[in-house]
């Protein structure tokens, strides 16, 4: 059996540019699953606006190949207090055509070298369950599971737990 070789994928920083494609990628999971808890797809305007956020903070990464979309990762803030201020929630997505190819996991670890380079010391990530995929995503690429918050969403008429897993980027960020 002959096997073809994937293009290289290529992974970039996002733009708000990128907002349309890659809200067609998210939005179909917040209107039928629960792996988003969020329960109206945003508009492509504040999909825009989230990146642009994020793009400065924490790093929003895009996953191309033959230069489509077809995936994304980026980080957000873990809590508003000053002491969370080393910690960052992140979060992975890929288009369903490209799932099970390696695309989740290069850009986590794009982003995971952007994070540290800003210092971040911990990524922390939550998985709605049942959801095998995602977690042996985390689980293969370093993260370890530290609990579940039972009941924790309401979406779709039930109540949904999530799983929460951590990642050590840094032993100690670059001041205190």
């Amino acid at each position: 059996m002959i096997h073809k070789q994937m293009p290289p994928i290529r992974i970039r920083s996002a733009t708000v540019a990128d907002a349309p494609v890659l809200l067609s990628i998210y939005g179909p999971l917040v209107e039928t699953s629960a792996i988003s808890f969020e329960t109206v797809v945003p508009t492509t305007e504040e999909f825009a606006r989230r990146i642009e956020k994020a793009v400065t903070g924490w790093g929003w990464l895009v996953a191309e190949l033959n230069g489509h979309c077809i995936g994304y990762a980026c980080g957000s803030g873990h809590r508003e207090r000053a002491a969370y201020r080393w910690s960052v929630e992140v979060s992975a997505y890929v288009d369903p055509d490209h799932h099970r190819r390696g695309v989740g996991r290069a850009l986590y670890i794009e982003l995971f070298k952007k994070l540290t380079e800003r210092g971040f010391c911990n990524a922390y990530a939550g998985i709605a369950l049942p959801n095998d995929a995602s977690i042996a995503l985390h689980r293969g690429v370093g993260f370890e599971s530290i609990g579940i918050f039972k009941a924790v969403g309401r979406k779709f008429g039930r109540w949904h737990d999530v799983a929460w897993f951590q990642l050590n980027l840094s032993a100690s960020p670059p001041f205190d």
